[in-house]
């Protein structure tokens, strides 16, 4: 779980920088990232319990689009299985593009299954 929190997730995303407004990982942190495009996302963690392999975030891009992420971890046999959702909301003409972009199956299992690689090697060092 750790590696799903925004410190933790310096270990494996590539260019993953956020900037700590208050708090670290608990309910009630808040953060904001820059988006490759430039613009930036302000976060809040809603839910943080390590112990029972969930994590929740609200997620705010000013006058592009606004959601909640939800990663939950499960342990198998061979290592552990992680489930993340995101639902979003357009808030403009291009934040509906963006959505409906983003959340389209191909560019969608393309970057999940690049962060389970990304992940693997950060758990492998």
């Amino acid at each position: 779980m750790p590696l799903f929190t925004a410190p933790g997730e310096r270990r494996w995303a590539e260019g993953w920088q956020p900037q700590m407004l208050s708090g670290s990982v608990q309910r009630g942190s808040v953060f904001r990232t820059r988006h490759e495009n430039g613009r930036p996302t302000t976060w809040i963690v809603t839910d943080y319990e390590p112990g029972i392999g969930h994590a929740s975030y609200a997620r705010l891009v000013e006058d592009s689009n606004m959601g909640l992420v939800d990663v939950r971890c499960t342990d198998e046999r061979a290592g552990a299985q992680v489930q993340v959702t995101y639902t979003l909301t357009a808030l403009s003409d291009a934040g509906r593009a963006f959505v409906e972009h983003f959340l389209a199956g191909p560019h969608y299992r393309a970057m999940l299954e690049e962060w389970r690689t990304e992940v693997s090697v950060a758990l492998a060092k």
